[in-house]
Formats: structure tokens, sequence, C-alpha cells
């Protein structure tokens, strides 16, 4: 598989056109068949908002074969993205980091830890061991959220 971040600016990267540079990145991809394409659709740090002029939709329809979106999914996004088709799959980095039972929490419609980000990428185990998993006794599920 191939992983790629046309927004990301992380230590000052940038692409003048991301879609151009990224749409024929992807179509010469498909010639090489990985099995997956993993998009970091969002901006390094602001995984809630879409970067203005991208639009990672493009990408999927390019790709053919699974897509894996990331950045910002919560439950109710990533099934929308995968009921819509916007998705084969969904990455979730820090949500799983801070919910070693991530899926079952899903499944419940539990509420989730809170990231502690000062922990990511360095120093020791804190932040990567020491998160409370799901007490199924004490389980107050969120409420649903209006259709």
């Amino acid at each position: 598989g191939v992983r790629i971040s046309p927004v990301n600016s992380f230590n000052d990267m940038s692409d003048s056109h991301p879609e151009l540079t990224f749409g024929y990145v992807t179509e010469q991809l498909n010639r090489f068949g990985p099995a997956y394409l993993h998009v970091v659709e969002s901006a390094f740090g602001d995984s809630e908002q879409p970067a203005q002029g991208f639009d990672a939709r493009k990408l999927r329809k390019i790709f053919n074969r699974a897509y894996i979106a990331n950045s910002g999914y919560d439950r109710d996004r990533a099934a929308e993205a995968l009921a819509s088709g916007g998705a084969d799959l969904v990455a979730f980095g820090a949500p799983f980091i801070a919910n070693p039972d991530l899926p079952e929490r899903f499944a419940m419609n539990a509420t989730l830890n809170t990231p502690d980000q000062a922990t990511f990428y360095g120093g020791d185990e804190r932040g990567y061991t020491d998160y409370p998993f799901l007490d199924a006794q004490a389980v107050a599920p969120r409420t649903a959220r209006a259709a």
C-alpha cells in the first residue's frame, strides 16, 4: 500500500497544486496495483477541516482499489464515509492511541478518552499504555446525533 499526505504542511512542506500533483500520482499508482491508498485528507494539525482548494474525494474516484481515509474521523463521520462510498476503510490515529478498546467503544457508542497530544511521538510509554479501558459496568452511552 501507499500513504500520501497531499496537503500536509509539516516541516514547511507544501505543493502549489496538490489536486493536480496527487491526482497524477494516484493515476500512476493504479498502474502498479498497490492493495490500498491511504490518504491523510487534511493539513497537519487541522484534522477537522479539509484543506482549502483540495478535494480528497477526487482521489477516491481515481483510485481503483481500496481507499483508506484518514484525518479527524469520528464514529459518525467514518460510518458516513463508508456508507456513501467515500472510503473503503477509515484509519484512526489519536482516537486509537487514547482508546485501546476503540472498536468496542464505537459499537457501544460510548464516550471516548481524550488524547494527550503532549505525550505523542517521543519520551516514554506515557500516553501509549496508560489510557483506561472502557468499564462495561459504567458505560454511559452518548446521545445519538439527529439525522
